[in-house]
């Protein structure tokens, strides 16, 4: 998941290249559920309580030394903010002005990653810290106010003819970074608005955003979780954190079902509630899309990367058809586990006992050693990436739970994990750094203006990196559980985020519609629509537990960033196609070393074109069905992997 924080400045929407990958039980890792991803993972860490060493840690005066060289940094953002709108009404008298305009409002961006970014990292290291709460509530006030008085510089680059502009691009070397940001107002400008209607709606943009805090303030401050008692007398509130552990790691399936009803019965309590938050964020999805002359909730959400409705429908439609190795895996689970029934609660218990734990210095050099496919420069650049000050590891007091990547233009990224030892933690840290590698290619290799990629390619170096960290771990062990560990670990990537994905943007689009054709929408109605894609989806390989129905009451995906589940599911079958031509040696060495290339032109890219177009230039097009398509036979091929493995096992221990 790459989260954006959208400072608008009219042309350009800064996207803050912040990947929120929260382990286990987040997103972005970010929507994922149980066996999946969501919530936030609050795993112990062994070292929370012990001194950790500055090399471990971030080092944040790379950004800014003190506050008070923030403090500058402010002041001078203010002052050029002000002078945005010295230009209102003049930018379409000459390109040398609007050039001026443009370099500017670039200034403005540049600036605007670390004079936001060092106040919410600080914070991110400790809830507590003040100073960073409060500056960090003065950048986002001052970017509010911002976007209100610049409403008016789209609708004035609009005054200006399409062709007009190519003449001056053609004629003035300093435009051709603008290019394509600037074809792209064009592109969109049906629904671009004049300046006086932009201005009025952009008073409400803090008010669009109600749905998603109300549901936080629900779902974090304000929900109470019941208690169970377990066998061993043990008394727990099952929260998001209880909850997934309880999940992971208690083998009694009774005990499971405890954990699970009672966790979800807070969620069935509160459906009313749940169900008037996300009706109103559905009715002012559809209320945007026609205020902008868009044809749905689901076109507003994909025009704007000119990406084709038909992706998204082909994406969960060749899901549904295709899910035998999901229903393939819930029965093999099922007959490992020697279950007589198998249940939702039963997805995330290990196959075996597996307690390894990894030493985060043996972790990065798993991760570094598994990179080697991608070529000596990718190697040197990864080994500045795993180096002293740019990951911050360990968990500490008040430190935000769970893993990201984020990009600090001009600085470089950092990466924030809370290392507890776990194979997971392994997979995460592969995870985090495919992002800080996609930011640093992306930065070296283009100008500003485009350097910052989408989230519809944002997954791809992520889960591709993962691949290449299965494939290495899996050559350098000999211990048959390590191995089922591993394979599991795969294949959990694959039914989380290729399958649960799609289950979810399928029920995304079923509930915008009601909406859009002037359906009721209840708590009844939600939970049918997810009660029937699990039928769809898993058949009779899971049983049905009525209460799973109000499961859409606890993804926070679908009330605070509507439409952005598919790309995970898109982002793992592009990666798998690359990692296919890159890796397989049924391919000559020239086409892998042309698909390598191709690959890393991919991440150097940034935003330079929109990104069906860059994946296509890749070679991977996700119009045809085949390429979505090889992610269950990919899954196939794991699971006959996985039963041989287990089959080793049960001879080894029989003899």
């Amino acid at each position: 998941m790459k989260k954006r924080i959208l400072i608008l400045t009219g042309i350009l929407a800064l996207g803050i290249a912040s990947h929120l990958y929260i382990g286990q039980n987040y997103t972005g890792k970010e929507g994922k559920i149980s066996s999946q991803r969501i919530g936030e993972k609050k795993v112990k860490s062994a070292v929370a309580d012990i001194k950790i060493k500055n090399r471990y840690k971030w080092n944040l005066d790379d950004i800014y030394r003190d506050w008070s060289l923030w403090e500058k940094d402010f002041s001078k953002m203010e002052k050029m903010m002000d002078e945005i709108n010295k230009y209102k009404g003049k930018i379409s008298e000459a390109p040398k002005t609007f050039i001026e305009f443009l370099k500017l409002q670039e200034e403005v961006d540049i600036l605007s990653y670390k004079v936001y970014l060092y106040p919410n990292m600080k914070k991110d290291l400790d809830g507590a810290d003040q100073k960073a709460g409060e500056n960090l509530q003065r950048i986002i006030t001052l970017f509010s106010q911002y976007t209100t008085s610049t409403a008016w510089v789209t609708p004035e680059i609009l005054t200006i003819p399409r062709e007009t502009v190519v003449s001056w691009i053609k004629k003035n070397r300093d435009l051709k970074p603008y290019e394509f940001n600037l074809m792209e107002i064009y592109r969109l400008q049906e629904h671009t608005l004049d300046a006086k209607s932009e201005k009025l709606i952009s008073y409400y943009g803090q008010y669009q955003g109600a749905p998603k805090s109300i549901y936080s303030e629900l779902s974090t401050t304000d929900i109470k979780f019941g208690e169970v008692e377990f066998k061993d007398g043990t008394k727990l509130p099952m929260t998001y954190g209880n909850y997934s552990k309880i999940m992971a790691t208690n083998m009694d399936q009774g005990e499971r079902k405890k954990a699970f009803d009672t966790h979800y019965k807070t969620f069935e309590d509160y459906k009313n509630t749940y169900g008037a938050i996300y009706r109103s964020s559905l009715q002012r999805d559809f209320a945007v899309s026609q205020t902008r002359n868009y044809k749905s909730t689901l076109e507003a959400a994909l025009e704007q990367n000119d990406i084709p409705t038909s992706v998204y429908e082909n994406l969960i439609e060749v899901a549904k058809t295709n899910s035998e190795p999901l229903k393939r895996y819930a029965g093999l689970r099922k007959k490992i586990l020697g279950l007589e029934s198998y249940h939702s609660y039963d997805g995330s218990i290990p196959l075996v006992d597996f307690q390894k734990e990894y030493e985060y210095d043996d972790a990065k050099q798993y991760v570094y050693d598994s990179i080697a496919p991608l070529g000596k420069d990718y190697s040197s650049k990864m080994k500045t990436a795993i180096s002293d000050g740019w990951i911050d590891v360990y968990e500490s007091k008040g430190k935000r739970s769970g893993a990201y990547s984020v990009g600090v233009y001009g600085v470089h990224p950092y990466m924030l994990m809370n290392y507890n030892k776990t194979l997971d933690n392994v997979f995460t840290l592969a995870h985090e750094l495919g992002h800080t590698m996609h930011t640093l290619l992306s930065s070296e290799n283009q100008p500003f203006a485009t350097h910052d990629y989408t989230i519809f390619v944002a997954e791809v170096a992520s889960t591709f990196n993962e691949r290449l960290l299965l494939d290495h771990m899996l050559k350098n062990t000999v211990d048959p559980k390590e191995k089922i560990a591993l394979l599991q670990q795969a294949i959990r990537g694959i039914t989380g985020t290729f399958y649960f994905q799609s289950l979810l943007a399928d029920y995304e689009l079923q509930a915008h519609r009601l909406v859009e054709e002037g359906k009721p929408v209840t708590p009844d109605v939600l939970s049918k629509i997810m009660a029937d894609l699990f039928r769809e989806y898993y058949g009779d390989s899971t049983e049905t537990d009525k209460i799973m129905e109000v499961l859409w009451a606890r993804i926070p995906h679908f009330f605070n960033s509507p439409y952005y589940v598919y790309q995970y599911a898109t982002c793992f079958a592009s990666s798998s196609v690359f990692y296919d031509r890159i890796t397989n040696e049924n391919y000559s060495a020239d086409e892998r070393k042309e698909a390598l290339e191709k690959y890393l032109t991919l991440l150097k890219s940034g935003g330079n074109d929109n990104p069906m177009n860059q994946l296509k230039k890749a070679g991977v097009d996700l119009s045809k069905r085949e390429t979505v398509e090889a992610v269950s036979k990919d899954l196939d091929r794991l699971l006959d992997q996985l039963e041989e493995e287990i089959g080793k096992l049960k001879n080894n221990t029989n003899n």
